[in-house]
């Protein structure tokens, strides 16, 4: 459920769905962290929030499909596009997967050591 605002910064292309997510609460699906500018042309008397929590308008097939899939451990839902058709905007949403402690072991020393080696290759110079 999109205001007025909203649907024509869409139009301009001025969303950014990275570090956002799909939470569901009592049977229905919200959208947190879309970040949507507003537009310089806004009315004066609305007080545009960019990062408000948003409703997601589903079938209700669809909706317990993706509680299903939810309920499952360490399963999250993630927007990945927005889209228009027919006049509406869409949302593509996919399911992503949280990493096990040693998955973010492993990328923390990885991110370590590259650090560690720009460090050493600075210092040679």
């Amino acid at each position: 459920m999109l205001e007025g605002w909203e649907v024509k910064s869409l139009r301009e292309g001025r969303v950014q769905l990275k570090e956002s997510y799909v939470n569901i609460k009592a049977g229905e699906a919200f959208l947190q962290g879309a970040h949507i500018s507003p537009l310089q042309t806004a009315s004066t008397h609305i007080h545009p929030e960019p990062l408000r929590m948003r409703k997601l308008l589903l079938h209700r097939q669809e909706l317990y499909k993706l509680i299903g899939l939810v309920e499952r451990k360490g399963f999250t839902l993630v927007p990945t596009a927005m889209y228009w058709k027919n006049s509406r905007a869409k949302l593509e949403i996919g399911l992503a997967k949280g990493k096990k402690l040693h998955d973010k072991r492993a990328t923390e020393k990885d991110r370590d050591w590259q650090r560690d080696k720009q460090r050493i290759m600075k210092g040679s110079d």
